[in-house]
């Protein structure tokens, strides 16, 4: 679905045209191969470059498709199982700024309700904001994860399979934002280079701000996991002691258990044994049993095999 949104420095709010024009930007949500189809017809960028925007493991990298440049970003989200970023592609036209997003950006209803300073007209600077606004959606999110790794910590001592499965989702989520943070800078560095397009000086100083706070965002990432690794190493020791404990309970249980089970078993014979004319036979052998199985159990907790 194509929206078209037309808006100059001095506007205080943005417009929404239904036909494009020069200085628009056009957005493609839920991007289809009609609508790529539709803005090949009207940018002249080959249709083969535009049908990349609808992967959705397309990794962060810049490319020119003639007189255009398209530049493929990735951005946190959720909305497929497995999957914590999407793809969302930039695209600097001759006459247009176009941003394409094979699933419902979020992302860029939260930048237009923002109402930020800024004009279609600029390009060069919408690209700069946009992707500035990727980085804080990745820290924002970067530091979500840090919180729920912190709480894990504080309630080490009762691990359950789920706080497994959470640390486990954790990680991989912060394994694909690295491996989207570090091409976008990657990006980043190679517009600041003004090898892809020409830069005013303060456009080169948001650039090089985005590369620096993408930077942050990689080394509290790199830190997160290492967090993450950190407790799953005692998680495993956890568990591993635990087992240790039941098992050493249930070598323990097993004998004590025996002893009045090999008495039994004996006093269970059709042979002559001791005490078997005596009328309280019964009592003396369970006596003698409850003893025996009391004097095991003080010497396992003396042991500490209990």
């Amino acid at each position: 679905m194509l929206r078209i949104y037309y808006k100059k420095a001095k506007d205080e709010e943005i417009q929404e045209l239904s036909e494009a024009r020069g200085g628009c930007w056009i957005h493609v949500d839920e991007a289809s191969t009609t609508d790529l189809e539709e803005l090949a017809k009207l940018t002249k960028i080959d249709y083969a470059d535009l049908l990349d925007c609808l992967d959705k493991y397309e990794l962060p990298r810049i490319e020119r498709s003639g007189h255009n440049l398209l530049i493929f970003t990735r951005y946190p989200t959720d909305q497929e199982i497995g999957l914590y970023t999407s793809t969302l592609t930039l695209i600097l036209a001759n006459h247009y700024f176009i941003t394409i997003c094979p699933h419902r950006s979020l992302l860029i209803k939260n930048f237009l309700n923002q109402q930020n300073k800024f004009s279609t007209l600029q390009n060069t600077k919408l690209l700069i904001l946009l992707l500035m606004k990727i980085n804080q959606e990745f820290t924002g999110q970067i530091r979500r994860v840090r919180y729920n790794v912190l709480s894990a910590e504080k309630e080490m001592i009762h691990v359950e399979s789920d706080d497994i499965t959470s640390l486990t989702k954790n990680e991989e989520v912060l394994n694909q934002y690295l491996s989207s943070l570090i091409p976008t800078r990657n990006v980043l560095e190679g517009i600041h280079s003004g090898r892809f397009t020409s830069l005013y000086e303060k456009e080169q100083e948001l650039i090089e701000d985005c590369v620096n706070s993408i930077r942050q965002s990689e080394e509290l990432c790199s830190i997160v996991l290492k967090s993450i690794r950190s407790l799953r190493d005692a998680y495993q020791i956890i568990f591993a002691n635990n087992l240790h404990k039941t098992i050493k309970l249930l070598t323990a249980l097993t004998i004590l258990l025996s002893i009045p089970t090999m008495i039994a078993s004996i006093y269970g014979m059709n042979v002559e044994l001791p005490f078997a004319k005596t009328t309280f036979a019964f009592s003396l052998v369970m006596g003698f049993t409850a003893l025996v199985s009391i004097f095991g159990l003080w010497l396992f907790k003396k042991k500490r095999w209990l």
